[in-house]
């Protein structure tokens, strides 16, 4: 299977231009899934057929053919034997293409072709469900957004260059008719995949775009070449000195009570999952588990001096909350292929009064790509912490990636993983 790339978004924000812009430059295969529609809405038009009715499209489709070849370098979209490259990027036919994309049977059609593609070949693909549906499994997955105003600029430019009589006003009309159809449709609508990153490009350059997601894709080749490693022993010796040092404060200020000491991992390279009510949660783990661990924390703590260069020194990396990071989540499968543990607190955030949050899907989305298990911890206390209180924490028995049943990487089984994972946690809090 091929490294896959599947850039999402509206009408006119960029795609096509990005995708073969990035095909190049990496020599992968560009597979234009808009020019696939938009030959199958040109073939429907000059049948006299209605774009938006299942009846007159349908019956249509066993006569068409559409396939992407390379012509000196250059993709061209032959519909029936017939180079339809250029014909087929007219405001006219983009309306089609929004009409027939709508049609179940549709969709369809296309997709064991644009699979079978990806299946084969390292791939940039472009469209509208490329990482919600077409491939839900897709490495890299960016949704491209920017203004319609810019949007309808763009276009409006590249058909002036084209030498065709085109309105800005109309295209800005089409572009916001189109926007509405895609994103309202009832088939495959519109929309930004979980774990997608959301990329605005009103302001950038064709440049700057390229070169933000090709620094996507090089991180991204470079997780599928690196191998299990183990931590040098010197290192896991320092760490060990550290961890005793630390440890001796916590346990004259609280009394900690360590369960389920049969369940702490012994080795790297697992994730460590816990629920999140205190700002020392990671030191409390970290005591019990002798292995190096590395720690995600929010980005905000890395711009106060001091604290932020410390949990450097612990391997901690920062990450963007309320979003998802592709650049953390990468940097945390790297971690655990380098060996180290990975200590993660699905909440995001810590919890008031010990209340159990609900986990977001970047503990599922790591653990499915690297392929380790998850080792839940639960973390609780009675009254108000003080002086020797009493903090319990209990290790359970670790959940294997099989068990999390990721699949496809929708944001349905991932949201249904990290149910999972939280309600294990939950247990070990009661």
């Amino acid at each position: 299977m091929g490294l896959n790339v599947a850039l999402d978004g509206p009408s006119g924000a960029g795609k096509s231009t990005i995708a073969k812009a990035l095909a190049k430059k990496f020599g992968f295969v560009y597979v234009d899934t808009g020019a696939l529609y938009r030959s199958i809405g040109l073939y429907v038009k000059r049948r006299g057929a209605d774009t938006k009715s299942p009846e007159e499209v349908v019956p249509l489709l066993p006569d068409i053919r559409v396939e992407l070849k390379y012509v000196d370098g250059s993709q061209r979209v032959i519909l029936n034997g017939e180079d339809v490259s250029d014909v087929i990027r007219t405001p006219e036919i983009s309306m089609a293409a929004s009409d027939v994309s709508a049609i179940p049977a549709v969709r369809e059609h296309l997709l064991d072709l644009q699979r079978e593609i990806a299946d084969t070949n390292d791939t940039v693909m472009d469209g509208r469900d490329i990482g919600t549906v077409i491939l839900p499994n897709a490495d890299v997955k960016i949704f491209m957004t920017a203004s319609a105003e810019e949007r309808a600029k763009r276009r409006y430019e590249e058909l002036l260059a084209k030498g065709q009589d085109v309105s800005y006003d109309a295209i800005l009309s089409d572009i916001n008719q189109r926007d509405y159809n895609d994103t309202h449709r009832e088939t495959a609508p519109l929309m930004k995949a979980d774990d997608a990153i959301e990329l605005d490009t009103t302001s950038m350059s064709i440049d700057e775009v390229v070169e933000k997601i090709s620094e996507y894709i090089v991180a991204e080749e470079k997780e599928e070449e690196i191998p299990f490693r183990t931590i040098p022993a010197f290192r896991r010796y320092l760490y060990a000195v550290l961890r005793f040092v630390v440890s001796i404060p916590f346990k004259l200020i609280f009394n900690i009570k360590y369960e389920g000491n049969e369940n702490v991992p012994q080795t790297g390279s697992v994730i460590i999952a816990g629920n999140h009510i205190t700002w020392f949660d990671p030191i409390l783990i970290a005591i019990k588990v002798k292995y190096i661990s590395s720690y995600m924390a929010k980005a905000e703590l890395f711009d106060i001096p001091v604290l932020g260069l410390g949990i450097k020194l612990v391997h901690g990396f920062p990450t963007r909350r309320n979003s998802a990071d592709a650049s953390a989540l990468g940097r945390a499968i790297k971690y655990i292929r380098n060996g180290y543990n990975l200590t993660i607190f699905p909440e995001g955030t810590r919890m008031k009064g010990g209340k159990i949050g609900r986990a977001k899907s970047g503990v599922a989305y790591i653990a499915s790509k690297s392929g380790v298990p998850v080792y839940p911890v639960g973390i609780s206390y009675k009254g108000h912490l003080c002086f020797r209180r009493t903090i319990r924490v209990r290790f359970g028995k670790p959940i294997m990636p099989e068990e999390l049943n990721l699949r496809s990487m929708s944001k349905t089984e991932l949201k249904a993983a990290g149910e999972k994972i939280m309600s294990t946690i939950a247990e070990l809090v009661k």
